[in-house]
């Protein structure tokens, strides 16, 4: 029987259980298998792992495990001291958008309020979200790493919050997005893009307190939904607010 040696650092200790965490850990095989394989037969989504170091040189994920290997695992956030490693996926998509599993509506609804092209439905299944985000370069957003292990998928990020709150600021500081945030802009309900509409033509809509004391209006492109500063925009602006105080 064979044996190579695995050290999974930072954040990717998130994955494994508690005995597992911050240790050399010893994989005995006896078939080969590529590393990408082994990586996440630990429990850890390929989409999470930035460099692969294997007896101190850069390797890609079709590498073949070998006996003795002393093999080091690192995230996006610890390599931004190691040089000359190998891509291990494509390019920093140069439009940032999302799509959402089940598990994440409340984060969805975050992230259009921000401004971000996020699609969400509670009735998407996992083979769907895989091609939605491999045929349409979204980021996938889950809370389940099993999702993310699927190889369609290039970009994809497990969310470690179950704060909605937490959640979101968690993704603006992963892709680095505080700067990019550009708010109501986009429907909460379908994420169409929003445009002004004004009052006579859509006044048969309004309530008839918002007829006589609003005149400012918005209309998603796509659903038609009508929005204005209401009483409930100050709530919304301060979480706006609140979002990016964390992001200074």
């Amino acid at each position: 029987m064979t044996v190579a040696y695995f050290q999974f650092n930072a954040e990717l200790n998130d994955f494994l259980p508690r005995p597992k965490k911050q240790v050399k850990i010893s994989y005995s095989f006896t078939e080969r298998a590529s590393i990408k394989d082994v990586i996440e037969s630990f429990g850890v989504p390929h989409t999470e792992v930035d460099c692969i170091k294997v007896n101190g040189k850069n390797v890609d994920f079709t590498y073949i495990v070998q006996d003795e290997d002393n093999i080091n695992i690192y995230p996006i956030s610890a390599t931004n001291l190691i040089q000359s490693k190998i891509n291990l996926r494509p390019k920093r998509l140069n439009i940032i958008s999302f799509v959402l599993d089940i598990h994440l509506g409340k984060l969805a609804t975050s992230l259009r309020l921000l401004g971000f092209d996020t699609l969400y439905r509670n009735d998407y299944d996992d083979e769907e979200l895989a091609i939605i985000s491999h045929q349409q370069s979204r980021i996938l957003l889950t809370r389940d790493k099993g999702l993310l292990m699927r190889s369609l998928v290039t970009h994809g990020y497990y969310v470690r919050s179950t704060n909605p709150q937490q959640q979101i600021v968690e993704v603006l500081r992963r892709f680095d997005l505080f700067n990019a945030v550009s708010p109501f802009q986009r429907c909460l309900r379908c994420n169409g893009l929003l445009e002004p509409i004004a009052k006579e033509f859509i006044v048969h809509q309004l309530p008839e307190t918002v007829q006589l004391q609003i005149d400012e209006f918005h209309r998603c492109q796509d659903c038609g939904q009508v929005y204005w500063k209401g009483s409930h925009y100050e709530r919304l602006q301060q979480f706006v607010e609140s979002v990016l105080s964390n992001g200074n």
